[in-house]
């Protein structure tokens, strides 16, 4: 009798996320991974404890399949290039993307990408709760426009269009972020502000 198949959780979860590109997110179960590694169910369990930790590690997946920016670069131009990397992987993951959306980032590796955002936006001169809700509302804007695009809502509009309100998209995310920027991201109505409405 051969030896059993060695496998890892990166291994585990990259046949995860083969089997949602090729057949759907619901198409991934245990046993349908396993079927993809050659092993039986019960020999993933020593790498992810349940189905919702298999849909925690897709999340990790796709959050970690493009590198980190270099953390020497200008807090906007590492705010950028971690927006496009999310939206490229959209573009290569549609049917798994989604994913994103519903599920926090759970892992410790997962949540590296928002840490990095994080300390972005602290550099930018936000205070932790500021920087706390930016990053949740860029993530929202970003995941948002990447699986909008992904599903094809924009399909109908050329690449140079996309990427031109892509652009226009991480412009506003920054002139939001900016100290000196947005009153609204600020949260702050002044008595003046309202008496122009």
């Amino acid at each position: 009798m051969g030896r059993p198949a060695q496998i890892s959780r990166p291994a585990v979860l990259a046949a995860a996320l083969e089997v949602a590109d090729e057949h759907g997110l619901d198409a991934v179960t245990m046993q349908a991974v396993a079927a993809r590694l050659g092993v039986t169910a019960m020999a993933l369990y020593r790498h992810v404890r349940s189905k919702d930790d298999l849909l925690d590690g897709l999340v990790e997946a796709l959050l970690t399949e493009f590198p980190p920016p270099d953390p020497g670069l200008p807090w906007r131009e590492r705010l950028a290039l971690t927006a496009t990397a999310v939206r490229a992987s959209a573009g290569r993951h549609p049917a798994v993307f989604p994913l994103l959306l519903r599920r926090p980032a759970e892992t410790d590796q997962a949540r590296r990408v928002r840490d990095g955002v994080l300390a972005a936006l602290r550099e930018a001169g936000l205070d932790d709760e500021r920087a706390a809700r930016a990053e949740r509302l860029i993530s929202t804007a970003v995941l948002g426009y990447a699986a909008s695009e992904a599903a094809g809502r924009f399909g109908h509009h050329a690449r140079e269009v996309r990427d031109a309100d892509f652009a226009i998209l991480l412009d506003v995310i920054g002139a939001c972020v900016d100290p000196g920027g947005s009153r609204s991201y600020r949260g702050e109505t002044h008595d003046h502000e309202r008496d122009e409405t």
